[in-house]
């Protein structure tokens, strides 16, 4: 891919942008202004034992997230009243199957838990679920409100397929991988809110690209310190980067370029997403809110002159809950 086609692309990213940071030239290169424009009870023994299931489960969810996925815990806090404790589970599904890659030392393992989760699913359409606290709360999620098998298998199979540890290939295998993780989960949860609409299911597609790119971008230090290297290849060897360059935390220029292309890709996808929010319904907007999180770690990273190491991108944003809430009262995403 050439730097050309990437411009072509991509538009307008490097001209400037009011509200964004001018980037800090290196001591020996001319200024170079840049913009970025994670014992078995069948289900009706347990509901009929139970009531709603067993006790603790929906705690146990929140527990998760809030430990797990903090952004998503607060997005998940800011849903409707009658949605939230689906999306929770939804979103505690996800980090079961998030964390499988880091929890084992083999594929072999990694793959029987993938498979105890694919077994779960089935057995959740049969009204069957396990005793496991996610498996009963998304057993209630998918009884609620009908969700969409597909989906949930989607997420399985393609965290499943990334227990190799292999860089992808290029940004667009990166976005497939995101498209079916992040974007499924996306689609379930506009069926939580009762939303079915094409610009809804156009604008959770580019938010679960952007999702996965970023947390891609994330990422990157956890996986150095581990000598693993994820970020796509195509870029990487675009700007003659190699990944030893990332693994040394080298912070030559062709490195930081690698991170501005990969970051700019994100912020592209985001801003698709918006350009048809007069055209989303607002009953999906409370889907969407994790667009503030990624929109202030892009910020960030622009701010730190694109170096993936800096000490600041590892950082809370403290002011985070805040933002959200006037998000979710102004009904923006």
């Amino acid at each position: 891919m050439a730097a050309s086609t990437l411009g072509a692309a991509w538009g307008p990213l490097r001209p400037y942008v009011p509200g964004l940071c001018r980037r800090r030239p290196p001591q020996d290169l001319c200024a170079r202004s840049r913009r970025l424009p994670e014992l078995a009870v069948s289900g009706r023994s347990l509901a009929a034992t139970s009531g709603r299931g067993a006790p603790g489960t929906d705690l146990y969810c929140m527990e998760l997230l809030r430990k797990r996925d903090y952004e998503g815990y607060l997005c998940s806090l800011l849903q409707p009243a009658e949605s939230r404790s689906a999306v929770f589970a939804l979103r505690a599904f996800n980090v079961e199957l998030a964390q499988v890659k880091d929890s084992v030392s083999e594929k072999t393992t990694g793959l029987m838990r993938m498979q105890f989760w694919k077994n779960t699913v089935e057995d959740i359409y049969c009204d069957n679920p396990p005793q496991q606290p996610v498996a009963i709360e998304l057993w209630k999620a998918v009884k609620r409100h009908n969700l969409t098998k597909r989906w949930l298998m989607k997420i399985v199979d393609e965290r499943e397929k990334n227990l190799d540890d292999k860089a992808y290939r290029n940004i667009q295998e990166l976005e497939t991988y995101a498209e079916n993780t992040q974007g499924s989960l996306l689609y379930l949860t506009l069926e939580i809110l009762g939303v079915k609409d094409l610009h809804a299911d156009h604008a959770a597609s580019h938010i679960g690209k952007a999702q996965g790119i970023v947390t891609c971008l994330r990422a990157a230090p956890y996986h150095g310190s581990r000598r693993k290297v994820f970020l796509p290849m195509d870029i990487c060897m675009l700007h003659g980067v190699s990944q030893e360059d990332f693994l040394r935390k080298n912070q030559d220029k062709n490195v930081r370029d690698v991170i501005y292309d990969i970051a700019s890709q994100a912020h592209l996808h985001l801003k698709h997403a918006r350009s048809f929010h007069k055209s989303v319904p607002l009953r999906a907007f409370p889907a969407f809110l994790q667009t503030v999180a990624l929109e202030d770690y892009l910020k960030k990273i622009q701010r730190v002159d694109f170096d993936i190491f800096h000490p600041a991108l590892q950082q809370k944003n403290t002011l985070l809950p805040l933002s959200l809430y006037i998000r979710s009262w102004r009904k923006r995403y």
